[in-house]
C-alpha cells in the first residue's frame, strides 16, 4: 500500500478510544511587569481557549486523520463536563460512550502562556478509580460500541477511568472478535495490559513499569527491555518512544530503530497522543510493523513544532510521508 492509499483507507476506519478524558484550558497573554503583591509576573490575558485533552486529544487526532473516533469515558456532572460534551458536539463526535457522574470532577488542566513560554499549569482533577457500578455501565457501552470498530485504543492517564477489571474484560472481547488493541500506558495499570496487540510506553514509563534502568542510547539495552516487556505481558508488539533517539519497535522477530527527524521543537505536549493515534490506524490497516513505527514517529515529530496540545494535520503528514517513503 502506498502513502496515498494508506491515507485514503484511514477514512474508512472507526476507532474505539477508552480512557481518561480532560479539558486543556489555555490563557494566552503577555508579561509587562512584576506583581507588587509577590515576586511573580503579571500575565495580561489576551486570549482564552479550551480544547479536548487526554483521550479527547487522541479522538481529535483520529478525527483529523479522517477516521471516526468513538470515546468511552467518565466525566463529572459539572460545568466542565458540560463544556466537554459541547466540544464533542462542536467537532461532530459521538458522545453515547460518555458517562457523567456526581462523585468525581471533570479533569481540567489550565495552562498560562506568555509569548511562547508556559508560565504555570494548574490542574483540577481526581485520580480515584471509578466505582464498580460505573465500571459496569462503561463496559455495557463499550460492548455495544465495539461492534463496528476496527481497532481499540486504551489511553491511560492514571485518572481512574481504566481499571484492571475493565482492561481484562475488554481485551477478552477484542481477542474473541479479532480486533487489535493499542495501549498508551501510565504507571498504575502498566502491568495489567496482558495480551494486547501493541504497547506504546515512553522511556520513563518503561523504566518505572519494569522497575529497571538503562541507557536509552544503548540499542542492546533498549531491545532487552522490550523483550522483557513482551514476555511479562504476553503482548505481540512494543513501540517505545525514545524522545530525541526516535522510536524502537519490535514483535520479537522484527526489531527496528527509527531515528527522530530533526525539527524545531516548540512543545512536546500531546506528541504521545499523536503517535498512538497514527499507530492504531496503521495497525488496523495491517501495515508492516516498521511502517507503523515510521509513520507514527513522523507524526509525533510534526506536532512538537506547535505550542500546546494539538492534533496532527493530515495533509502535512501525508506530504512529508510521501517525501520520505515513496
Amino acid at each position: 500500500m502506498n502513502v496515498e492509499e494508506v491515507f485514503s483507507e484511514f477514512d474508512k476506519l472507526k476507532v474505539l478510544i477508552i480512557g481518561d478524558v480532560m479539558l486543556d484550558s489555555y490563557l494566552w497573554g503577555k508579561v509587562e511587569r512584576i506583581s507588587p503583591e509577590a515576586p511573580v509576573p503579571i500575565v495580561n490575558v489576551q486570549k482564552r481557549e479550551v480544547r479536548l485533552g487526554g483521550a479527547g486529544n487522541v479522538a481529535l487526532n483520529i478525527l483529523s486523520l479522517g477516521a471516526k473516533p468513538v470515546l468511552c469515558s467518565v466525566i463529572g456532572q459539572d460545568l466542565d463536563g458540560d463544556t466537554f460534551l459541547n466540544l464533542l458536539d462542536k467537532h461532530g463526535m459521538e458522545k453515547s460512550g460518555i458517562i457523567q457522574t456526581q462523585d468525581r470532577p471533570t479533569t481540567i488542566k489550565h495552562r498560562i502562556i506568555a509569548g511562547s513560554q508556559q508560565m504555570l499549569r494548574v490542574d483540577s482533577e481526581t485520580d480515584k478509580e471509578i466505582k464498580e457500578v460505573v465500571t459496569n455501565k462503561l463496559l455495557e457501552k463499550i460492548t455495544l460500541l465495539l461492534e463496528d470498530c476496527q481497532v481499540v485504543i486504551f489511553e491511560d492517564y492514571d485518572k481512574g477511568v481504566i481499571t484492571p477489571g475493565l482492561i481484562k474484560h475488554v481485551v477478552k472481547m477484542t481477542s474473541e472478535k479479532g480486533i487489535p488493541t493499542v495501549v498508551d500506558p501510565k504507571k498504575r495499570n502498566f502491568l495489567a495490559y496482558e495480551g494486547v496487540t501493541l504497547f506504546k510506553p515512553n522511556l520513563k514509563e518503561l523504566k518505572e513499569g519494569l522497575k529497571i534502568d538503562f541507557d536509552k542510547a544503548d540499542k542492546n539495552e533498549v531491545q532487552h527491555a522490550s523483550s522483557l516487556l513482551r514476555e511479562k505481558l504476553n503482548i505481540k508488539s512494543t513501540l517505545i518512544t525514545l524522545s530525541e533517539h526516535g522510536i524502537f519497535v519490535s514483535d520479537g522477530e522484527n526489531n527496528h530503530f527509527i531515528p527522530a527527524h530533526l525539527r524545531s521543537i516548540s512543545d512536546v505536549s500531546g506528541a504521545g497522543d499523536t503517535v498512538v493515534s497514527v499507530a492504531a490506524l496503521a495497525l488496523a490497516l495491517k501495515l508492516p510493523l516498521k511502517q507503523v513505527a515510521e509513520l507514527s514517529n513522523l507524526a509525533g515529530g510534526i506536532v512538537c513544532e506547535y505550542i500546546g496540545v494539538v492534533p496532527i494535520h493530515k495533509a502535512r503528514l501525508k506530504e512529508e510521508a510521501k517525501e520520505i517513503f515513496n
